[in-house]
């Protein structure tokens, strides 16, 4: 039986794989297919950012080899930024909290 971490990484793979090669390679989301993946599975990040260009700055943040597209480990380092942020925004609610 997988543990809890086991299935996070087996869903970040799938989720990864359920959008990427929709065109082109399947090994790479495009820009286009960055931006359904962010819709469908990150909606309410999405929605916070007020810049109607975040997708596209995302695009260029992540695609650190420069090849227009963003493969598995460049979108592993969006997951890690927005997991670490999540973590901090859970430590202010904790410490926040207990003062009550």
């Amino acid at each position: 039986m997988p543990s809890d971490l086991e299935r996070a990484m087996e869903t970040l793979i799938t989720v990864f794989h359920r959008y990427s090669g929709a065109e082109g390679n399947s090994s790479t989301l495009s820009r286009r297919e960055l931006k359904q993946l962010m819709e469908k599975e990150l909606a309410s990040f999405l929605k916070s950012q007020k810049d109607p260009a975040a997708v596209d700055k995302i695009m260029k943040d992540l695609d650190a080899n420069g090849d227009g597209e963003v493969n598995f480990e460049e979108f592993v380092s969006l997951v890690v930024g927005l997991s670490i942020a999540c973590e901090q925004l859970y430590q202010k609610q904790m410490k926040a909290a207990a003062k009550k």
